[in-house]
């Protein structure tokens, strides 16, 4: 088999193969930083919540020691687990040396009429908690009026938080933060399988496919290209002899 490839050509698509297949090892290298970065995260041991908020360390793992407040909730609405509609129930949290943190403590299924609200159970007694230390969120879009926060209604639905418009209401100064509950707290609800808002590994991977793909497609067509050429070039010596 005759094989021609254009010098031009060549050039191209090897320097296009070239690029693909750094940009695959780069992600490669990116899924072996983040599978380190998620087992760090998994076992690291946890921190004292005060010291967390110090070292402002996002998606830590904390205990903190306090109480809940057992009258006051905000319903985060617009939340769907396994496909059904329902809550993310935020408490505070009122922690033993001072100060306050929101708690999500997981999800309850919400009915088709939004006057009938979840019963949020819920002791005040003093307990240990543990969790994932994320930023706050204000959780979704603005409604208006819906979405401000009053003093005497509890619990409250709403579908965007301002922190502090529920500081506000609840007459108290939050930290910026919220705490994820662990999955193991027997305070908490459904679906807290928390994870750290980063690109997992497998989605690098995926991508490092694709690149070595590309990489991989450069070269068939450099091979393709170069036979229909000196195929080309054979026929049209025949046809001048």
């Amino acid at each position: 088999m005759s094989f021609k490839p254009s010098i031009k050509l060549t050039l191209v698509l090897f320097a296009l193969a070239l690029i693909f297949i750094r940009l695959g090892l780069w992600q490669t290298e990116r899924k072996a930083e983040k599978q380190v970065l998620f087992e760090t995260f998994e076992n690291a041991p946890a921190l004292r919540l005060d010291t967390a908020l110090q070292r402002q360390e996002l998606f830590a793992r904390v205990e903190a020691v306090g109480r809940y407040d057992s009258e006051r909730h905000i319903l985060l609405d617009n939340r769907i687990h396994r496909g059904r509609a329902g809550v993310h129930v935020l408490t505070p949290f009122m922690l033993e040396e001072g100060g306050q943190i929101l708690v999500n403590r997981g999800w309850l299924p919400l009915a088709a009429d939004r006057r009938s609200l979840p019963v949020v159970e819920t002791d005040g007694r003093q307990r240990t908690i543990s969790g994932i230390l994320n930023r706050f969120s204000s959780g979704g879009k603005r409604l208006g009026e819906a979405d401000i926060v009053k003093p005497d209604e509890w619990p409250q639905l709403v579908t965007y938080l301002d922190l502090d418009n529920v500081g506000q209401a609840m007459q108290l100064q939050f930290e910026p933060w919220l705490l994820q509950l662990d999955a193991g707290d027997d305070s908490g609800f459904e679906d807290r399988q928390w994870q750290a808002a980063v690109m997992a590994p497998e989605i690098h991977g995926g991508y490092a496919v694709q690149w070595f793909s590309l990489a991989s497609a450069a070269i068939v067509i450099w091979i393709i290209l170069g036979v229909n050429r000196a195929r080309a070039l054979q026929a049209r010596t025949k046809a001048e002899e």
